[in-house]
């Protein structure tokens, strides 16, 4: 967990205080851990649930791990030519709507609980 504090203290202004809230929010739940991965914060619940990621133009991406499993009910979710991850990107703290965020996240959760994530890549 200090990792990913020290993580999000490296970065700057508005990609700082979105990646801060966002992981207070995603940390809130219970049962969720903050882990260091790929040089950028992940988040487990059973397994891996979702991911932090700058983006280089600026905002912050909450992308899902199993983006193509979620039902994306509220349409918050774009797959932006992926076929398995799906995630949001917001630009500013006023961007996020903790309500409709909960509501994915606890469906991600939801989904980690039923049926924990394998990789499909083939082991050497």
């Amino acid at each position: 967990m200090e990792q990913v504090e020290a993580y999000i203290y490296n970065l700057q202004g508005q990609q700082r205080e979105i990646t801060l809230y966002l992981h207070q929010l995603i940390c809130s739940l219970p049962g969720v851990q903050a882990r260091i991965r790929y040089r950028i914060p992940f988040y487990y619940y059973h397994s891996w649930m979702c991911y932090l990621n700058p983006k280089k133009k600026g905002g912050i991406e909450l992308a899902f791990i199993r983006g193509n499993e979620l039902s994306n009910a509220n349409g918050l979710l774009s797959f932006r030519d992926r076929k398995q991850v799906a995630g949001i990107i917001y630009y500013h703290v006023s961007d996020i709507s903790p309500e409709s965020l909960m509501e994915v996240l606890q469906e991600a959760m939801l989904l980690n609980e039923a049926i924990p994530y394998k990789s499909k890549r083939k082991k050497r």
